[in-house]
């Protein structure tokens, strides 16, 4: 497998070459280096992995995806679904990270809540792109609200995506892509994953926010 400390370092260099917006604030009061990638977080021998948009304050604090508000919804549902008991406010979620690898579609913190540019986003891609196909070993994936589903757009045919999005079975159907990505000797590999949409399980997403704890069980049913 190739070496995923390698990779942290790329991402650095590549945030470090060419400044672009980070809530430099968040990772000061973190005691973080603001062009330190927070990557990922649990097993990238998993067999499934949730791909969020980026980064909160709680997860720069924690150094590690999906740990805030939305993040322990999601946790809270992989343990339920793991031991089949309902987590207590003492309950140790970590112990979720086992059995999932979690990230986001760039590795850092925007300013405020605003998701960052299809500019930014293009350019750490490839470092993406290199940990779900290098690094991860397995291939299905629930995707996070709409700009999560929609970073896997340049996988498939024009229109495919967008056409399965417009779907009333779209949060419990699924779609393959094939992700490519390219090692260090510019080596293209190719790997087939399931893309599982589901929305942002945040509590802004009144449509479905009352909804997310169902639909993510019904996603987990026979995976983990």
């Amino acid at each position: 497998m190739p070496n995923i400390t390698q990779l942290l370092s790329d991402i650095q260099q590549e945030a470090e070459s060419v400044s672009f917006p980070i809530d430099e604030p968040v990772y000061l009061a973190a005691g973080l280096k603001p062009t330190q990638p927070i990557l990922y977080a649990g097993n990238l021998n998993s067999q499934l992995c949730f791909f969020a948009r980026d980064l909160g304050k709680d997860e720069v604090h924690a150094s590690q995806p999906l740990i805030g508000a939305a993040g322990k919804l999601v946790r809270s549902g992989l343990y339920r679904a793991i031991t089949q008991e309902a987590p207590t406010k003492t309950t140790d979620l970590q112990v979720v990270l086992d059995r999932v690898l979690l990230t986001n579609t760039v590795p850092y913190k925007p300013p405020g809540n605003k998701a960052y540019s299809q500019a930014v986003k293009k350019r750490f891609r490839p470092f993406i792109e290199r940990l779900l196909v290098l690094h991860w070993q397995g291939d299905k994936l629930i995707t996070l609200g709409n700009e999560a589903f929609n970073w896997f757009t340049p996988y498939s045919e024009k229109g495919v995506l967008q056409e399965f999005f417009q779907r009333s079975d779209r949060y419990s159907n699924s779609i393959e892509v094939t992700v490519t990505a390219k090692d260090s000797t510019e080596n293209l590999h190719k790997k087939s994953v399931t893309l599982m949409p589901l929305p942002h399980p945040s509590p802004l997403n009144q449509k479905y926010y009352s909804q997310f704890p169902q639909l993510l069980q019904e996603r987990l049913t026979g995976i983990l």
